[in-house]
């Protein structure tokens, strides 16, 4: 596969893959397919030191996460490492929801989201109140199907393959497939298509079921009786 870089460098590579997220340079050569916008909004905040400037918070989230769903929005606030808390405000709206709002205003997209989820309980507005910066991230995925004719030097993983609500599949996924097609490559057939073909192959029975499942997640979750969703899932056993 002969890559051209930006700089006008030429290289050729017996594969190359496309593990570059949503927006891959790479899934043009393999498929037309481009992300589609689910209708979803999300609004990325952060709380840092959250365990000594937040003590409430840190509370309230724990050693994992915390999600608070409403109609047609949520709130979802996970713990990172080193007392570094990111928060999502979630809502369904449409894409120019912010036409009139100026995303680097800090305050005025504060404001604009506690409006947003006026009659919150205190605690849960918190998460909006102390962060400390917003970052647009509009909610896009890839059909739920998604495949391509194989192609010969080159294959995608990960969100470049199977951009899907980001409901804890998406980059478990990613992980997986890498290791998975390094294995493959480094113990199967010496024939590095017939290898990458079959990896495809079960990448895209494994990624039809999981993107199905998120989709259908964010549907309930985000949706005028959250409720409804929450009492299904509460009747689901683990395997």
């Amino acid at each position: 596969m002969l890559v051209q870089f930006a700089d006008g460098r030429e290289e050729t590579f017996d594969l190359v893959v496309g593990a570059d997220g949503a927006w891959s340079r790479v899934r043009p050569a393999v498929s037309p397919v481009t992300p589609h916008y689910t209708g979803v909004a999300s609004v990325e905040t952060f709380l840092d030191e959250v365990d000594i400037r937040h003590p409430d918070l840190a509370r309230l989230i724990g050693d994992g996460s915390v999600a608070v769903y409403g109609v047609n929005r949520a709130l979802v606030a996970q713990r990172n490492s080193g007392g570094h808390v990111r928060v999502y405000a979630q809502f369904r709206a449409p894409m120019d929801w912010h036409a009139n709002l100026d995303l680097a205003d800090v305050e005025a997209v504060r404001s604009s989201l506690l409006a947003l989820f006026d009659g919150w309980a205190d605690p849960v507005l918190d998460l909006l109140r102390h962060g400390s910066a917003f970052v647009h991230r509009p909610l896009y995925v890839l059909p739920v199907s998604h495949t391509w004719a194989h192609t010969c030097g080159v294959t995608l993983l990960g969100d470049a393959a199977h951009l899907m609500p980001p409901l804890g599949a998406g980059a478990n996924l990613a992980m997986w497939e890498g290791a998975e097609l390094a294995e493959s490559i480094a113990t199967g057939s010496e024939d590095l298509d017939e290898v990458v073909r079959a990896f495809e192959g079960r990448m895209w029975e494994r990624a039809a079921r999981w993107a199905a499942i998120t989709t259908a997640g964010l549907e309930r979750l985000v949706s005028p009786d959250p409720a409804e969703a929450l009492a299904l899932f509460d009747q689901v056993q683990p395997d």
